[in-house]
């Protein structure tokens, strides 16, 4: 009698009883030629382990996609708060270049301290075509407005408000409110 393990699978178990059938057969037949039987028992054997595809089961894709979903669920907040971390170094930025751009309008025409700068007569100081010369605006589309000549520009309330959780008031120094 042939025994198996727990492991074996039952195409494997079943092929190899086909097998020990056959060369039994084999061996009490004798003389006799058993050449037909053996082939369709062999070929019953192959056919038997090629039935089995290779293919995922259920189980298995639902695996993947709730390892890829758990993935998804600590990057995405990660990406959102770099995003608006970014936008706050680059309103941050816009500052430092209004600050500069007045200062140069004020040396230029003699102005003295407290003077107020109109938009369009700051933005002349800045690279041409940049999205801050030509609108005058933040990132986030709130207006810088005029500036006064030796005070430094504030960072527009609506993005100090809708940044306040990636950039404190730390982060905005000097020019937070």
């Amino acid at each position: 009698m042939v025994t198996f393990s727990r492991n074996s699978k039952p195409a494997d178990q079943l092929a190899l009883r086909v097998l020990i059938k056959t060369v039994f057969r084999g061996r009490c037949l004798g003389a006799q030629s058993n050449k037909p039987r053996e082939q369709k028992a062999n070929n019953a054997m192959f056919n038997k382990l090629n039935r089995r595809r290779g293919g995922f089961t259920l189980v298995e894709i639902m695996i993947v996609v709730a390892i890829i979903a758990l993935l998804a669920a600590i990057a995405v907040p990660g990406f959102l708060r770099a995003r608006k971390r970014s936008q706050a170094s680059r309103i941050l930025n816009d500052l430092r270049m209004i600050d500069a751009a007045v200062d140069q309008y004020a040396i230029e025409t003699n102005r003295s301290t407290n003077f107020v700068v109109g938009t369009a007569d700051w933005t002349n100081y800045l690279k041409k075509n940049s999205s801050l010369y030509l609108s005058g605006n933040s990132i986030l589309g709130h207006a810088y407005g005029a500036q006064t000549v030796d005070t430094i520009p504030q960072v527009p309330s609506a993005d100090y408000a809708a940044l306040s959780d990636v950039a404190g008031t730390g982060f905005w120094s000097p020019y937070g409110p």
